[in-house]
């Protein structure tokens, strides 16, 4: 099997293959934060900017700083939300902007499992806490909870064992809350809690399924582009025949996120 690495180049691509179900799953993780309107906030690890654009929806915020590490990913999110009060930058997550009196909220949202050193990421977002505020992220349930990638990661390990590599759930399967939970801890947070996030994944068709898989941007597109077209086909084929679809052709799946938050405060 050829080296495959994972692609983050195309913001579009990701938006038609991912961005859909993060905007829906970022909605419910920013209802869930304690944070009041007015407030400041770093999106570290924005991608397309589905966590921005959900602060923006239902916190209005006075701020909203969003940084990933892929300048096409935020170049991407810039054209996309044209909202006075954000803003975006080129960051790693272990070198974040800093904004003067800190930020009232630093949230990630599905970047950590991706991240080499999460530890490090997370001492880095809460030095950019304010005095009080919340530091929170929410990544995949890749183990289990994934329904749309465990049905592509089946089919392309049960036509080369040698794929089991690249699998998600065998790469990020121990991102859950319990880890979530421990990391946060283990970086002196406070009122350390998790939750469970939970949405509908469903597809028209099997083409809407299928066609953003051939976007080269993210794990499972990244091994699509590697294959010669045969091999796609092949693969194709057999996720036509092993997904779930109804008599009217729709496919209908669910995806969960674990989430966790913490805070400097100790008092309730």
């Amino acid at each position: 099997m050829a080296e495959v690495t994972d692609r983050w180049a195309v913001g579009a691509a990701y938006e038609a293959f991912m961005g859909r179900w993060s905007r829906s799953v970022a909605r419910s993780f920013v209802a869930w934060l304690d944070v009041p309107p007015r407030a400041h906030w770093l999106d570290v690890g924005c991608g397309t900017g589905a966590l921005t654009a959900a602060i923006c929806e239902s916190k209005k915020p006075a701020s909203v700083l969003g940084c990933d590490p892929s300048g096409p990913l935020v170049e991407y999110a810039s054209t996309t939300l044209p909202d006075k009060a954000v803003s975006f930058e080129i960051a790693e997550a272990s070198h974040l902007p800093k904004r003067d009196g800190g930020f009232d909220a630093v949230v990630s949202g599905l970047v950590l499992n991706f991240t080499p050193e999460p530890r490090r990421a997370i001492d880095a977002m809460r030095a950019r806490l304010a005095e009080t505020g919340w530091v929170a992220a929410y990544v995949w349930d890749y183990g289990v909870g994934m329904q749309l990638l465990r049905y592509f990661w089946s089919a392309a390990v049960a036509l080369d064992p040698e794929v089991s590599a690249l699998d998600e759930a065998q790469r990020f399967g121990a991102w859950d809350d319990a880890r979530l939970l421990s990391l946060f801890r283990d970086a002196e947070l406070a009122r350390v809690e998790t939750r469970e996030l939970e949405i509908d994944t469903h597809f028209r068709d099997f083409d809407d399924y299928w066609l953003p898989l051939l976007g080269r941007t993210g794990p499972a597109p990244s091994y699509v582009a590697s294959l010669p077209p045969a091999r796609q086909e092949e693969l194709r084929e057999r996720l036509r025949r092993e997904l779930p679809a109804a008599a009217d052709g729709r496919i209908r799946l669910r995806a969960r996120a674990w989430a966790v938050r913490g805070t400097n405060e100790s008092a309730p």
